[in-house]
């Protein structure tokens, strides 16, 4: 359960009175995208993009397509490059070597035809060998971090004493998005994503030379059934205290009998533990019965076709046009499969991710921009610790507080001061589908050595040419990857106003999150722990209530509204961020007034500048996944629903009765 990561988007101003450029100015907005027919007023992030929306198709092998990914497709042909260049040198040794032969090996799906099943028969030949109970234990528990089985592991600090690495063990196993694919029946939608997977398990089945392929898949389908009606809703996992249970593995046996877990343990290479954290007893309880009662011989068709599915895209080409069928199609709506290269890339960043980012910042990130990145990041905490003191609804106890805990936030901006060791993985050129099962194990590894173990702090949870930035509670840091830092999020040649509602509200985003619904029961120094008064922690629910039933009235797909209570931390930092952003740009102006670009005074200009940098088109299919699972709201509504409650917009735009996005002072919300 990775609640570190926060999945947004970039883009920032710098502090720019070097950078008063010659006449004419640029404002930075993309005017050819914007609608001007459309009025802010009534739908900023349409007035912003609408032209963009109307004349633009998302390409056939993408399932949404925008600014951000835009910038994602420039980075990976970058990445692409340097792989091609380290294959192309063929070095016999080092990360030259593993880059190279991992990325050459992906993309020769000619050998990969050739070998068949080959490579993966010594794990389906040992999933067939299960004989015991205690044998799938120790199977489940060797495949951690290389088959998706019910019981997922991985290590984090410890809610309690975050200087201190516990193993988490949390609800995992579906082939399906989340429990609700499997449990709402009378949903259309999920109806047809589900029988999609049950032509997959019968497409993977058959190729597989099993006997019944339409039995099988049945039989999967059940046991997966039965795990989606003991999982716990995603709303419910985004509680810290729910979902902070720790124990020994002695009191799990107890708790959740049925299953041989200390052989399980041993065999994930944690088997000495003073005590780890279980995510949701309750799942546990129930697995464990599952596990212990179920046939054996169904597991086992389980464990067959999650290995399959699990690696699908380095099999012969009729279990990779399935993947595609399912994943690409059914459940992203593509059209064309996107390209193997593109592929590759993904594969040999998440195999090699430091060892590629080593190279991509050596090429394509400029050492001054971290300096600049850094001063902008301190502006933004200063205009952050003003809001603080300036808050009417929280007493000064708690104010004292927060401020504690942001004069201690960590940065960390681009790449990582000391560099993955990835000696000990072993890469072969040829071997696809082996070099990715090492990879996996390699990563489990690496982690599992850090169980009750103090914790790294230089350590990064994305890589450098990640296209994203996000906030750790546990570390109390934000953190933003070189590659989300440069055009079209942010641009030297774009005035302040947009670079301060574009990058400038993100990373006030990420620094919200320490005091979003989740982040603000962490103190300055990781701990779970509650350092509000009573008064005001009624105070700041009874404002995430409100920002509940905003956007649990957003409608993205008829019939399906956004989940406010699953989205409420992203919308906090959403509305937080563009609030002290435009504190920032405001005191940039140093009390002068700002200049009318492009027919927009500055004020106007950075609320179009945020609205320009959510811009973005969704497949339907991608869009049902995301509204179940996504704790991010869909892009127009994160444009527009923050904007609605910000006193600077109405202001900007003279906003009034009639307007479609008019508010009443009284009515708008305001958190930090």
């Amino acid at each position: 359960m990775k609640k570190a990561i926060r999945l947004t988007l970039l883009a920032t101003a710098m502090q720019f009175a070097a950078l008063a450029m010659a006449a004419p100015p640029q404002s930075g907005l993309d005017l050819s995208g914007a609608d001007k027919t459309a009025r802010p007023q009534d739908d900023l992030f349409r007035a912003a993009n609408g032209h963009w929306l109307a004349h633009t198709a998302i390409p056939n092998d993408k399932s949404s397509f925008g600014a951000f990914t835009v910038l994602a497709d420039m980075t990976d042909k970058r990445v692409r490059s340097i792989a091609e260049e380290l294959a192309a040198k063929k070095a016999k040794t080092g990360n030259d070597q593993k880059v190279g032969d991992y990325f050459k090996s992906f993309l020769d799906t000619a050998a990969i035809d050739k070998a068949g099943l080959t490579p993966v028969r010594p794990m389906l030949d040992s999933i067939n060998a299960i004989q015991t109970r205690e044998q799938l234990a120790a199977w489940m528990g060797k495949a951690s971090g290389v088959v998706n089985t019910p019981v997922g592991l991985d290590i984090e600090a410890d809610y309690a004493e975050p200087g201190i690495n516990r193993l988490q063990a949390g609800q995992a196993g579906l082939g399906l998005p989340d429990r609700d694919y499997y449990l709402k029946k009378d949903d259309e939608r999920l109806a047809k994503a589900l029988g999609a997977y049950t032509n997959y398990l019968q497409t993977l089945a058959r190729h597989a030379g099993l006997k019944d392929p339409a039995d099988a898949a049945r039989r999967v389908l059940a046991l997966e059934r039965s795990l989606a009606e003991v999982q716990w809703d995603k709303v419910d996992l985004r509680e810290p205290t729910k979902v902070y249970n720790p124990m020994t593995p002695a009191e799990l046996t107890e708790k959740a009998p049925g299953f041989e877990w200390k052989g399980f343990l041993a065999a994930a290479s944690v088997p000495d533990l003073d005590k780890l954290v279980v995510l949701e007893p309750s799942y546990f309880t129930a697995v464990a019965k599952l596990l212990g009662e179920a046939s054996l011989d169904d597991w086992k068709l389980y464990l067959t076709l999650h290995t399959l599915d699990n690696h699908a895209e380095l099999l012969p080409k009729a279990f990779r046009e399935a993947h595609f069928a399912f994943h690409g199609q059914a459940l992203s709506g593509l059209k064309t499969e996107q390209a193997r290269w593109q592929k590759g890339v993904d594969q040999v960043n998440g195999a090699l991710g430091e060892a590629v980012g080593q190279e991509y910042v050596k090429r394509y990130f400029p050492a001054a921009d971290k300096a600049r990145m850094l001063a902008l990041v301190n502006n933004l905490l200063a205009a952050y610790k003003d809001s603080i003191d300036g808050l009417s609804w929280m007493t000064p106890a708690t104010k004292a507080q927060a401020q504690d805990k942001l004069s201690k936030y960590m940065i960390k901006i681009a790449y990582p001061d000391t560099w993955r060791d990835y000696g000990k993985l072993e890469v072969r050129a040829g071997d696809a589908l082996g070099n990715d099962i090492r990879a996996s194990q390699f990563e489990w590894q690496r982690k599992a050595a850090m169980a009750s173990k103090p914790v790294d702090r230089r350590d990064w949870l994305m890589t450098p040419q990640t296209v994203n930035a996000y906030y750790n509670p546990t570390m109390n840091e934000i953190v933003f990857p070189a590659a989300i830092l440069q055009p079209p999020f942010f641009s030297p040649k774009a005035d302040d106003a947009v670079n301060y509602g574009a990058i400038g509200a993100v990373i006030g985003h990420e620094i919200s999150h320490g005091f979003d619904d989740q982040g603000s029961q962490f103190d300055g120094n990781g701990a779970l722990r509650n350092w509000w008064t009573d008064e005001d922690r009624k105070a700041f629910d009874a404002i995430g209530a409100r920002l509940v039933a905003q956007y649990d009235g957003y409608e993205p797909i008829p019939g399906k509204h956004v989940n406010g209570k699953l989205t409420l931390g992203e919308n906090i930092a959403d509305l937080s961020g563009l609030q002290i952003a435009y504190k920032a740009y405001l005191r940039s102006l140093g009390g002068k007034p700002s200049p009318v670009i492009d027919g927009y005074t500055g004020e106007q200009r950075f609320f179009m500048g945020w609205a320009q940098a959510w811009r973005q088109k969704t497949r339907e299919e991608r869009e049902l996944t995301l509204l179940t699972v996504d704790p991010h709201s869909p892009p127009a509504f994160r444009a527009n629903g923050a904007a609605v409650n910000h006193d600077g917009f109405h202001e900007a735009f003279k906003t009034r009765e009639g307007d479609k996005m008019y508010k009443a002072p009284q009515d708008r919300i305001r958190i930090w």
